[in-house]
């Protein structure tokens, strides 16, 4: 697959390889109630967003050994990290990845997700001649879901009780879309 060309620069928002200067933002973040709610894991302390951090500093690149593309969002008027937007590989045979995001609660309502998730899914679709792209989440998530379908996945799937987090059952909500089915429509 062809090198990812960052930054990914885009009307309000930058898609840029992650740093270590993002560590207190980033920590802030993943440190929260609210985020990590419908996350396999819990609110993160310090050191653990560290452990994490570092990790997502070596996930720029996407193919065959690179399996994730890990990117911090940032403001473009004043720097400021919003969140993240992830893009990995499940079936390189077959062209196929997940994609996710997370952004911090105080940037909801604006439009940042959206924008940053749709350079994401740009990317993949054009730059990487992806086939089809998945995102799942919790089915209670009801911000993830609505994001999906705006960006023109369709809802595959409603598993219930598929999954044990947490200590609780929890259901999943599995979204697609296909090449030739992006972009979508205009008014999406």
């Amino acid at each position: 697959m062809p090198p990812v060309d960052l930054p990914i620069v885009l009307p309000r928002v930058t898609l840029r390889a992650y740093t270590l200067d993002d560590l207190d933002a980033f920590s802030d973040m993943c440190g929260r109630d609210d985020v990590t709610r419908y996350l396999y894991w819990g609110p993160r302390r310090r050191e653990e967003s560290r452990t994490s951090l570092v990790r997502k500093l070596g996930e720029t690149g996407f193919g065959d050994a690179d399996q994730t593309l890990s990117l911090a969002v940032t403001r473009n008027e004043d720097g400021v990290y919003l969140g993240e937007v992830i893009l990995h590989m499940v079936d390189a045979g077959s062209r196929g990845a997940e994609f996710g995001f997370l952004f911090h609660p105080d940037h909801h309502g604006r439009g940042y997700a959206g924008e940053a998730a749709r350079a994401m899914l740009e990317l993949a679709f054009g730059t990487l001649g992806l086939h089809r792209v998945i995102g799942r989440c919790d089915a209670r998530n009801d911000a993830s879901a609505r994001l999906m379908r705006r960006l023109g996945m369709r809802q595959e799937a409603h598993f219930i009780s598929n999954e044990f987090v947490k200590g609780e059952w929890c259901d999943e909500l599995d979204f697609a879309v296909l090449e030739d089915e992006w972009p979508p429509s205009p008014g999406l």
